[in-house]
């Protein structure tokens, strides 16, 4: 595997060794042992979760508030989405910062996130399969969000119109005085 760093720490962009012939290709999606060699992290992944999305449909931005904060290794297994990591951390350098990422089924790369960040993406494509792994589990009274719409945050999502689900357009804007649980 391939593994890129990007302008916020701790956040990764990788990509998967591919094996193809005529017949098509084989990766390994998932490893624990050469991820934590190569990334020098040691994450349990105790849940797995998939969504179905349509072209426009933008989900986020999530995250879990502590003591059941998450790390996300995510993916796009169909089509493709533009993926985005804003970091929350208070006493970071790139508080309130953001990175993108197109993850598709052609690219293979995944984006890990690391907790104290929040997660969303658009679907760019006419559909979309998006797949991530989660380091602790679901828990509702945890939830937390950030409105995707945050000017200050200034996030292109690629799109020209937006679907949003009703509880997405009712988290808080990100502003200068937002509390953030990190």
């Amino acid at each position: 595997m391939t593994i890129t760093t990007t302008s916020l720490d701790g956040v990764l962009i990788i990509e998967p060794i591919l094996f193809g012939d005529n017949r098509g290709y084989f990766y390994e999606s998932f490893n624990k042992k050469k991820f934590e060699e190569e990334t020098g992290l040691h994450i349990d992944f105790v849940q797995q979760n998939q969504s179905f999305s349509t072209k426009g449909v933008v989900r986020g931005l999530h995250f879990q508030k502590p003591p059941y904060a998450q790390a996300k290794l995510v993916r796009c297994v169909y089509g493709a989405v533009l993926d985005v990591a804003v970091d929350l951390r208070k006493y970071s350098a790139t508080y309130g910062q953001y990175v993108a990422v197109e993850l598709s089924e052609n690219n293979h790369r995944q984006l890990f996130i690391p907790e104290g960040f929040a997660h969303g993406f658009s679907v760019l494509s006419d559909s979309a399969i998006f797949q991530y792994q989660c380091s602790d589990y679901y828990h509702p009274e945890a939830e937390g969000g950030v409105n995707l719409k945050s000017e200050k945050l200034g996030i292109d999502w690629e799109i020209s119109e937006m679907k949003l689900s009703e509880k997405d357009k009712k988290w808080p804007m990100f502003y200068e005085n937002w509390v953030s649980p990190f």
